[in-house]
């Protein structure tokens, strides 16, 4: 197995020939910065979209208990029903020590890949600002540009602190990335970004907050998907009226576009760089990865929330369709996305206020405790006075 410092330090220097600083990706940004001049116009779901967005703002800083110890063999809590190779004759030859050092390896593979795409959100939604022809959508992409930086900001703490192995960007979401932030159309940005990697995302965050054990992993998800529920929904909502609009040609290209994008989503996230470092057979790894019911599960959730919002936007031609029954999920266009989007964000609520309950109680006893050991200390002050000199 190869150490974590060539996990961490593989991958991420700047192209040859490239004027980018060392550690940095360079990637054209297409597209022009438009200026609107109509400062009244704006559809009442989108400033409504605005207004929560201000609202639910929260403090990674604050909001997270940090100070919280983590188990440095299994920092996420990972129950070895999600690793994907558990369960199998290869997982079975590993000695424990080789299995704590998978449980360690996937959640820095993870957190990484989440951390990566959090960035790539970060810039694209500073793009969105930039680009989108109504003031509306800027002002709402605007609360979505400190979203991400917020989510940024999380995401290195916990691998930095917490989990302490760190990767590269994965081939699939740097190619996914490098088409979605390269186009010069404003409505490419949104349907890569708001619809097909944050689909990832909010997949990929609901099984963390469902399935992992760690209360910091758990609580983190929780508030990132709020977040990213409200995100997927914007883009929704300029593209469903946006697409409307486009001839039948130039929805064939958005089209093309997102089936491409599904089965990147489908075939390439099932950590090829991380087996590779692991170095147990790299090609065994993927297939097991590929078939496991930790992938499925992915799956599942990734195309329960893309698919309905493909429908929703008008991208749901005979290419599509047929590329969705391909990919077996096409009778996810039966969900429906916002309420699941809804749901995301309740369930987050929840989290929340309980978290901000176990916190009281715990600010609570500690006063309590404080206040104990003061009248402790005044009853003992008062027997030294009463003592005889």
């Amino acid at each position: 197995m190869k150490s974590d410092a060539t996990a961490e330090s593989a991958g991420n220097r700047a192209p040859a020939g490239n004027r980018a600083p060392a550690g940095s990706w360079a990637v054209p940004l297409g597209g022009d910065a438009l200026f609107t001049w109509d400062y009244d116009a704006g559809a009442e779901q989108m400033l409504s979209l605005y207004s929560r967005g201000k609202q639910r703002q929260w403090d990674a800083e604050t909001r997270l208990d940090w100070d919280h110890d983590v188990d440095p063999d299994n920092p996420l809590g990972l129950p070895d029903t999600f690793i994907w190779i558990a369960g199998t004759p290869l997982w079975e030859r590993l000695p424990e020590a080789e299995r704590i050092t998978v449980r360690r390896h996937l959640a820095g593979w993870l957190y990484s890949q989440f951390l990566h795409g959090e960035q790539g959100a970060l810039v694209c939604a500073a793009k969105v600002v930039q680009t989108v022809p109504d003031i509306a959508s800027k002002f709402y992409a605007a609360t979505q540009v400190m979203d991400e930086a917020r989510h940024v900001e999380a995401y290195q703490r916990m691998l930095h602190d917490k989990i302490k192995v760190h990767y590269p960007i994965s081939a699939g979401l740097r190619g996914l990335l490098e088409t979605t932030i390269g186009d010069s159309r404003w409505d490419i940005t949104y349907l890569g970004m708001q619809v097909m990697i944050e689909g990832l995302a909010l997949a990929s965050f609901s099984i963390q907050r469902d399935r992992m054990r760690d209360p910091l992993a758990r609580a983190l998800n929780a508030y990132v998907l709020q977040d990213e529920a409200r995100h997927v929904a914007f883009g929704r909502l300029a593209l469903r009226d946006y697409y409307s609009q486009l001839s039948t040609a130039e929805l064939r290209e958005r089209e093309d576009f997102a089936v491409e994008a599904c089965w990147v989503l489908r075939n390439r996230f099932a950590g090829e760089d991380m087996w590779r470092n692991l170095d147990y057979g790299a090609d065994e790894c993927v297939a097991l990865a590929n078939r496991s019911p930790g992938q499925r599960e992915f799956r599942r959730r990734l195309f329960t929330r893309i698919v309905p919002t493909l429908k929703d936007i008008n991208l749901f031609g005979p290419r599509m369709r047929e590329a969705l029954r391909e990919l077996g999920v096409l009778g996810f266009s039966r969900v429906d996305g916002a309420e699941t989007s809804a749901e995301d964000e309740r369930i987050a609520d929840d989290i929340a206020a309980l978290e901000l309950a176990v916190r009281q109680r715990e600010v609570s006893a500690a006063v309590a405790r404080g206040a104990g050991s003061d009248d402790a200390g005044k009853d003992d002050a008062g027997k030294d006075e009463e003592r005889p000199k």
